[in-house]
């Protein structure tokens, strides 16, 4: 099925008889109902020798930047109740557990008691090339060696940046909503899995997907100014050999939106349209349509996010906008052990009561997904691990090391356990006390969650939900990656198969009955208006991280070169479609981030003689690489792929870095520029 991108009525009339969404007299609505911000802001982190989070492969270390991170800030107040939530969507891996406690302490710092746990959602959209050791959970520091303070500062500023704009720009304004379908930026990766759900689930989910396109859209005066997607797929378009700094699909599908249509300009002074694309439940989809890594629509790992981002961009935008929101915003949050909860039957496939277990992982975790790729490659390869096979002599090496009870390996079913997370000592390895919400913005429903949900898996919550609040399924979201990570969710009957994602699912069969019947606790408080007592906290592990990966000694360049000194010049002349570059003597560029900033700039020769800016490293067609040349020795190579639409001209490229003093420790800014070249 093609995506929706055409403007005639008789889609939009035949979408919103497909959803059930309201009738176009619903349009109609108070004007200033709502009061809204939006702000974005450069939430990069390091660029360079520190590894990328998301396929677990500690060889997958960052040596530059092909697209800059940002946060994009919401803040919707209901004017009538005054009540309102604040929703943050980031380019990264994932929010961390330590990222929600720290963004909460200063936006109290920042707003008072406007913003808390009980109305701020922070979602990442899961791109696989972001900076990672943003965690406090050893987990996840595995492959990054520890906690890496640069990035996760550099995540902390950018979003609270970000708050602080969307606060700065709050005024009255509408919102409306609309769903369409987009069948061709996903496909089922898990299909055995998929196959052990119940047939009329199946077939409510045609093509083993969900094909759903959610989109919020802000406006003022009519003109809007502001929009939010939500599509589940993942960000893997990009492979783990991929070693840039990058948005993947999700990263160009906002590029796209904010920069080629609206023209929005980026850095510390941009302004314009902002949108978001944030994930959903994508847990058993890839966006490598071929299902092998870095294959489908093309051969091309690159090409492959900007078609799958231009894919979600323009569905985004073609959607129709059918149901005008008129109604409170209120929220309901709370934080639950995962590894110690009883659920009731009522939410269980087979009737019967079960439990959560404290957290392990399977040795098909170690794989990685098959059709996405990941750090276990090498192992595959020797036939030491593989999706939905077992292996004796790993297991024998968890039980060796982890040493789990009978217990513990009945709780988890038939995962043969590798990895326990949950028990070890004196903090278990992976979160196990998570948060959950349940919010109300008018007619819909937003369910925020701290894992990754396979499409069966997301869809029963939603339907939880839906029930509990009696609203149509249409009109329940559910967002992933919220506040907090705690790897997968399947549903019981995807648990058996003990694929990827099953092997990945932390706290055992009963997971999803859990997550379902806690949101349904919310739902009903929720509607009957009833608060909930929020006695439970995360641990603080803030005080005890370690990184093994060390800072700038200092920065130097060979005798007779200087900071910023070109070694290798562009060609003389380039043609549309090729790649000019230039090499330049340069600093480590964790001597500073330069958010807010560039790394490069390409300029244009005027008529006047002057020269003006046409690209930074926040555009896709252009690339920021570092590399060691030798002991404190570095060079930094900018790339600019000349794009068939560039006017014929003279053009030059710039670098700005800083190095560091070794005598002193300053920091000191450089920047070099290239000769002139012609584009014909």
């Amino acid at each position: 099925m093609k995506q929706a991108c055409k403007r005639r009525w008789w889609p939009a009339l035949a979408l919103a008889w497909t959803f059930g969404l309201a009738a176009p007299q619903a349009l109609a609505q108070t004007p200033g109902a709502y009061v809204v911000g939006a702000g974005l802001a450069d939430a990069t982190g390091e660029v360079a020798e520190t590894s990328l989070f998301g396929y677990a492969d500690s060889d997958q270390v960052a040596s530059g930047l092909q697209q800059r991170m940002h946060a994009r800030a919401f803040t919707i107040t209901d004017t009538r109740g005054g009540q309102g939530m604040l929703l943050v969507v980031v380019d990264a891996g994932m929010v961390s557990q330590a990222l929600h406690q720290r963004v909460l302490r200063e936006l109290a710092g920042r707003h008072g008691g406007r913003f808390t746990e009980r109305n701020v959602l922070i979602t990442a959209t899961h791109t696989h090339a972001a900076s990672g050791g943003i965690s406090h959970y050893t987990l996840y520091g595995l492959t990054t060696q520890g906690f890496q303070h640069k990035t996760f500062q550099g995540m902390v500023d950018g979003i609270l940046r970000a708050v602080d704009r969307a606060v700065a720009s709050e005024a009255p304004a509408d919102i409306r909503f609309g769903r369409s379908l987009l069948a061709n930026a996903s496909a089922q990766r898990s299909a055995p899995a998929f196959a052990r759900d119940p047939v009329a689930e199946q077939q409510a989910l045609p093509g083993q997907i969900d094909p759903d396109m959610a989109v919020l859209r802000f406006e003022r005066g009519g003109k809007p100014f502001a929009a939010v997607s939500f599509f589940g797929t993942h960000p893997t378009s990009l492979t783990s050999k991929n070693t840039w700094v990058s948005g993947d699909n999700k990263g160009y599908a906002a590029y796209y939106w904010e920069h080629l249509v609206e023209r929005r300009s980026y850095g510390r002074d941009g302004q314009g349209f902002i949108a978001a694309f944030a994930n959903t439940n994508p847990g058993d989809v890839s966006p490598n349509l071929n299902l092998r890594p870095g294959s489908g629509p093309t051969d091309s790992e690159w090409e492959n996010a900007r078609l799958i981002g231009e894919r979600q961009a323009r569905a985004a935008i073609a959607t129709p906008m059918t149901l005008a929101l008129n109604g409170p915003v209120d929220m309901r949050q709370k934080y639950v052990d995962m590894s110690r909860q009883q659920v009731r039957g009522e939410f269980t496939p087979d009737g019967r009561a079960g439990t959560t277990c404290p957290a392990a992982y399977k040795s098909a975790f170690a794989a990685g997904s098959t059709e996405d790729g990941g750090g276990g490659d090498g192992l595959m390869a020797a036939g030491l691990v593989g999706e939905g096979r077992s292996n004796p002599l790993i297991a024998a090496l968890g039980t060796l090391v982890f040493a789990p009870s009978a217990d513990l390996i009945r709780c988890h079913g038939n995962k043969e356990l590798a990895i326990v997370m949950g028990t070890a000592w004196p903090a278990p390895l992976s979160p196990e006390v998570l948060p959950l919400s349940v919010a109300r913005l008018g007619q819909l429903a937003l369910v925020a969650l701290p894992a990754e949900f396979t499409v069966v898996a997301g869809r029963r919550v939603r339907q939880t939900v839906a029930q509990r609040l009696g609203l149509p399924l249409n009109q329940v979201l559910l967002l992933g990656y919220t506040n907090a990570y705690a790897g997968y969710v399947t549903t019981p009957e995807e648990y058996d198969q003990q694929d990827y994602e099953g092997a990945s699912t932390h706290f055992g069969p009963y997971t999803l009955p859990a997550w379902q019947q806690n949101v349904a606790e919310l739902s009903d408080a929720l509607r009957t208006g009833n608060q909930l007592a929020n006695t439970l906290r995360p641990r603080d592990l803030s005080a005890h991280q370690i990184s093994l990966r060390p800072g700038v000694v200092f920065d130097d360049v060979p005798l007779g070169k200087s900071f910023g000194q070109v070694e290798v010049q562009p060609n003389p002349v380039y043609r549309r479609g090729e790649v000019a570059s230039a090499v330049f003597w340069t600093g480590h560029p964790k001597n500073d981030l330069r958010q807010e900033g560039t790394f490069l700039q390409v300029q244009q020769r005027q008529p006047d003689g002057r020269w003006r800016t046409v690209r930074q490293d926040h555009d896709w067609d252009t690339v920021y690489q570092w590399k060691r040349v030798a002991g404190a020795w570095s060079q930094a190579t900018v790339s600019w792929r000349i794009g068939a639409d560039v006017a014929p001209g003279t053009y030059r490229l710039l670098h700005h870095g800083n190095w560091k003093n070794g005598w002193t420790t300053a920091i000191h800014p450089l920047a070099g520029t290239s000769q002139p070249f012609e584009v014909r």
